[in-house]
């Protein structure tokens, strides 16, 4: 699976984007999409997972309530959209596709991530 991430760019405190997510390829193998980050100097963590088939959600505590996951499989786009958009949510967002993850379990480790987009920069100014 190939990915493209998009959407990203230089809001205020308290803004909004909406990134975005396409992809190519063997779609249909992934059973979760995810959004990464990694801000400067910092370990890449999870944002939010979505189960493509069923919809169902996974998010970080720091971004519940302010971000949505959602998708759309006609058009093999994943979003994250995000509301009161804070500094501390300045990073280079990826998104990632898993082929093994298992419904119900923990979906924030990035080794059952298998597909990678190359990221696009959030920054939140105050």
């Amino acid at each position: 699976v190939q990915l493209q991430a998009s959407g990203g760019g230089l809001v205020l405190a308290g803004g909004s984007l909406r990134l975005s997510c396409a992809a190519s390829g063997r779609t249909s193998s992934s059973r979760v999409m995810g959004w990464f980050r990694q801000a400067p100097g910092k370990e890449r963590e999870f944002v939010a997972g979505v189960w493509r088939s069923s919809g169902s959600t996974q998010y970080a505590d720091s971004v519940k309530g302010r971000f949505t996951i959602s998708r759309d499989n006609a058009r093999n786009m994943v979003y994250l959209q995000q509301n009161s958009l804070k500094p501390e949510d300045t990073a280079l967002y990826y998104c990632a596709a898993s082929r093994s993850l298992i419904y119900g379990v923990d979906w924030s480790t990035l080794r059952n991530y298998d597909s990678w987009g190359q990221g696009t920069l959030v920054t939140v100014s105050s």
